[in-house]
């Protein structure tokens, strides 16, 4: 059986005001080999959580169901983080993106665990590296399929994200060859009964790990699941 994070918020201690951090910048190649890391152990992970609600416009929020996060790294630079992501269950139901992949509302509850979302993408604020945020995208593309299924049983098939349009114009999705699907109606991505208002539209964007990944998110068989681990 999973072991799933809580729902809802929870409470980040921050610990006391860090020290101006020295600016990093450049283009994304003088800081190669960039290094993703997942974070693993209470202390690696109470750090992760707190730099998120730190410096994160969406701060820390329990994520429900499957997750990773990672740490990104450059190998040329002592192992300096650059920066911080989360990758968990794919939102409950996005109208457009069901009607994208043309599946039936059986098809969807089977196979809805095939799809993975970039819940937080973060480049630290004093990281002003060009070109650095399209190549992370890139690296995550090639390496989370395998770090999911070593954890999970199961490769993925579909990664989302969703982006505010009023805050961002999603340029680093769109470097890295993800498909802008539509707008969202506004609602929270657990909101199951919609009983959540208020939240931003925003735009979806899918990134296929395969070909012909409709017709496969309609056909595969459900993934099994192995144990996840430790709550985030």
């Amino acid at each position: 059986m999973r072991r799933l994070g809580g729902r809802g918020p929870r409470q980040i201690e921050l610990s006391s005001p860090r020290e101006p951090q020295a600016q990093w910048m450049g283009s994304a190649g003088e800081f190669e080999p960039l290094k993703l890391e997942v974070v693993e152990g209470r202390a690696e992970l109470r750090r992760w959580r707190e730099w998120i609600e730190r410096y994160h416009y969406l701060g820390y929020r329990v994520p429900v169901g499957a997750q990773l996060c990672y740490w990104v790294r450059s190998g040329r630079s002592s192992d300096q983080v650059l920066g911080c992501l989360l990758w968990s269950s794919a939102a409950w139901r996005i109208a457009v993106r069901e009607r994208w992949i043309g599946w039936s509302e059986p098809q969807r509850r089977a196979n809805l665990q095939l799809i993975v979302n970039n819940a937080r993408f973060l480049i630290l604020p004093w990281v002003r590296v060009r070109g650095l945020a399209s190549k992370i995208l890139s690296r995550c593309a090639q390496r989370l399929p395998l770090d999911w299924e070593k954890r999970y049983g199961y490769r993925p098939l579909l990664l989302e994200t969703m982006v505010d349009p009023s805050r961002f114009r999603a340029t680093c999705y769109r470097a890295a060859n993800w498909i802008l699907v539509g707008p969202t109606k506004g609602r929270g991505r657990m909101d199951r009964r919609h009983r959540m208002h208020g939240h931003a539209v925003k735009d979806l964007y899918v990134y296929p790990l395969c070909r012909n990944v409709q017709q496969r998110l309609c056909t595969a068989e459900p993934p099994s699941f192995k144990d996840c681990g430790e709550p985030l």
